[in-house]
């Protein structure tokens, strides 16, 4: 059964991040695996998950997901040090406030990234030595102590930045135009650049565009594309860590990959192969694009809870 947008966020609840507040779903599932956490991707929400979502709740005891600062129903501040880390800072945080300390991750394209940050942190004190240093905005956060990632599944994402096909209008907004274009853009312009990363055959309906573009526009965000997308370089700069992380880490992992996606598609799914020992990934048909989730909720979910069982 699925839930309309307006449904999903009357079920959320709210967290406090650096004075600033962030909508999440937290709900208590039937299943008895550690609690799920899922890490959305750009330019999304946690509303990528809705179609899982009550699959995911049959399987885990419980499920969390938050709108990270700068997207979807949580606060958008105009000038904001949007960084991976902050992202990473923010998870530990409402974590630590619902008292959860075992967890597995589902994480997407952006949510990748933010994932592996968090398993970073997990492996260094996991291992008790000293952080590699951080190239990043905003330094080292705090430790997240008595936090424990039991595994991590990845969907189609930006893990190795050598591989990462940036779309051209995210290259744009990296340089100096990228306020004026943030400022320009519009329901039309988005819908098209967003379509165009899904698979020929499972493009978003312009209901299904219409969501996505509200959960933007919410709070003026569509306006500040051009900051968060500082992440692109700030991957680059930190490759040595977020690429080490996925290699040292003795949680489990899986890649579950959409083939069709320009962005990070098998071309990235081949480069996962190479990178990671023991290397876990399943492909999806052939069509499917950069929104697994979404495209093909079936597949993804079968994947996952294939790994999970």
């Amino acid at each position: 059964m699925t839930v309309t947008l307006d449904a999903w966020r009357k079920a959320g609840k709210h967290y406090t991040h650096r004075g600033h507040e962030i909508f999440y779903r937290d709900e208590h599932g039937s299943g008895r695996k550690t609690p799920l956490v899922c890490v959305h991707g750009f330019p999304t929400a946690s509303w990528d998950w809705n179609l899982l979502w009550p699959d995911l709740l049959k399987t885990f005891s419980r499920v969390i997901a938050p709108d990270m600062i700068g997207f979807g129903f949580s606060a958008k501040p105009r000038s904001y040090p949007y960084s991976i880390f902050d992202q990473a800072d923010l998870f530990e945080g409402l974590l630590k406030r619902l008292g959860v300390g075992r967890f597995h991750m589902l994480a997407h394209d952006y949510g990748d990234t933010v994932a592996q940050e968090l398993i970073a942190r997990h492996n260094e004190r996991q291992e008790k030595t000293s952080p590699l240093p951080l190239a990043g905005e905003g330094g080292r956060a705090a430790p997240g102590e008595g936090l424990f990632i039991e595994s991590c599944v990845l969907l189609n994402g930006g893990l190795f930045p050598e591989v990462h096909r940036a779309r051209p209008i995210q290259k744009l907004m990296l340089t100096p135009l990228g306020p004026l274009l943030a400022q320009l853009s519009g329901e039309k312009q988005f819908g098209r650049s967003f379509s165009a990363v899904f698979g020929p055959k499972t493009q978003p309906s312009a209901a299904e565009l219409k969501d996505f573009w509200a959960l933007n526009a919410h709070n003026d965000g569509a306006t500040l594309f051009h900051r968060i997308l500082r992440y692109i370089p700030e991957r680059m700069a930190n490759r040595e860590r977020w690429v080490g992380a996925l290699q040292k880490t003795k949680a489990r992992l899986r890649m579950i990959n959409g083939p069709a996606d320009p962005v990070s598609g098998a071309h990235m799914a081949q480069r996962y192969r190479e990178v990671v020992p023991n290397a876990d990934v399943v492909m999806l048909a052939d069509h499917i694009g950069h929104y697994p989730q979404v495209e093909d909720a079936k597949g993804t979910l079968k994947a996952f809870l294939g790994f999970h069982q």
